[in-house]
């Protein structure tokens, strides 16, 4: 049965914007940038979410810390210079977001993006007057701690029972598992359908649409 929520959560990468070719790209030539051997596709797609230190990080956990600030430097030059690639949203998204904001909805973004990058997404995207707030990794704790849902839940004065959190990684299903908030898993981004499943999200859709058929309209209208 859909319940009723009065705040809807998105990540933004793999979730509402196709970015992952970029997001690879990027990564890629930075640490071929700074001489250093490139991490492969399918290592780069399963640390998207992460923030940009926390990924890095992951990806090679022999560097030492000057290095991996380099390696970051490098890649906020090259995903801010190709911002305008990686701002194309998914089909449905905007028709979505239009329907929840009929439906008198809260929306924001929990994302592993710095704020530089979001700002500059949302402008190339046309979707930034959807939104009430956002949080990005850069101002906050990295998915999957939960601070950042904690953060926006307190700003908008809502409850945890009447928010849900949608993504495309086990990070963002286990971020709102932290804070006992519901979870909306889509299988098209990030991480595949079989991983996702390993966590238990409470829904999974395989169109952003079908999020219309999970809420119902706030009974306030």
């Amino acid at each position: 049965m859909p319940k009723y929520y009065d705040l809807i959560i998105f990540d933004w990468d793999g979730t509402l914007v196709d970015s992952q070719a970029q997001i690879v790209k990027c990564m890629r030539e930075a640490f071929i940038d700074r001489g250093l051997e490139s991490p492969d596709y399918s290592a780069i797609r399963h640390i998207v979410g992460l923030s940009l230190e926390g990924a890095i990080a992951r990806l090679a956990p022999q560097l030492d810390d000057p290095t991996r600030t380099s390696v970051a430097d490098a890649y906020r030059d090259l995903a801010f210079a190709n911002s305008n690639h990686s701002t194309v949203p998914f089909s449905g998204v905007k028709t979505s977001l239009k329907y929840l904001r009929q439906c008198n909805l809260y929306l924001a973004i929990a994302t592993g993006k710095g704020r530089r990058g979001l700002d500059a997404a949302l402008t190339g995207s046309g979707l930034s007057g959807f939104f009430d707030i956002s949080r990005c990794a850069d101002e906050t704790l990295s998915k999957p701690d939960p601070m950042m849902l904690e953060e926006i839940l307190t700003d908008l004065n809502t409850d945890v029972e009447k928010a849900i959190m949608v993504g495309d990684t086990s990070y963002d299903i286990e971020m709102a598992q932290n804070i006992g908030m519901d979870s909306v898993a889509v299988t098209y981004g990030m991480h595949d359908e079989e991983h996702l499943r390993q966590y238990q999200p409470d829904y999974l859709i395989h169109d952003i649409t079908e999020i219309q058929n999970l809420v119902n309209r706030n009974p306030h209208v």
